[in-house]
């Protein structure tokens, strides 16, 4: 499965449920490793570290880390981060707010040259699951890195899912980090979190 039908998928559940658990369980622990040339990183006092791609993000206090649950490393894709405010098994009246780091191998879209081209299939997804775009595709730099944001909102009754997606190319990957929330206030604390390393000179 794809890192961005990931992304798009996890989102759909508004009362708390993590669809993607349910439709994809983890993998057999006979499974075989991972075919990527990275390390996913870790999660160390509250904060996740990914030293190959040179970002940072700090999980809030007592979410749940679901990572390992749906992860499903392939040659060509890898879930970095998968974290939620509240377990699948937690029913609620409000947003299971989230946020899913993942990286794809820019050679699974040919002709892909910019992190932009990239929302085409992404936003595509997305929409099939009831969100609506907000605006066009826009730059939104972080820690001085070229990254491209799109935003999306999805009315279900009373409740509102707000879900902005940042794309951004590295070491020819696709980096998407997609978050969600139940208003844009929540959704800029979540974007806030994330931090990359001073380039090296």
């Amino acid at each position: 499965m794809r890192a961005l039908l990931l992304a798009a998928l996890v989102f759909s559940n508004v009362h708390g449920g993590l669809l993607l658990a349910q439709q994809s369980p983890a993998p057999a622990k006979h499974s075989p490793a991972s075919k990527t040339s990275f390390d996913s990183g870790s999660i160390t006092n509250g904060t996740y570290r990914d030293n190959y791609f040179q970002f940072s993000y700090q999980v809030p206090f007592g979410w749940v880390d679901r990572t390992s649950d749906i992860r499903e490393d392939t040659e060509k894709s890898k879930v970095l981060l998968a974290i939620f405010e509240r377990p699948p098994a937690a029913s609620g009246g409000t947003v299971n707010s989230a946020v899913v780091i993942a990286a794809e191998s820019a050679d699974s879209y040919p002709g892909l040259k910019t992190a932009a081209q990239y929302f085409g299939p992404l936003t595509e997804l997305t929409e099939s699951k009831g969100f609506k775009v907000v605006n066009e595709p826009y730059e939104f730099p972080v820690d001085g890195r070229a990254i491209i944001r799109r935003d999306f909102i999805k009315e279900r009754g009373s409740v509102s899912m707000h879900q902005s997606s940042l794309v951004m190319m590295a070491k020819g990957y696709v980096l998407s980090f997609t978050f969600i929330g139940g208003n844009d206030d929540e959704v800029t604390e979540l974007v806030e979190k994330l931090s990359f390393l001073p380039k090296a000179h």
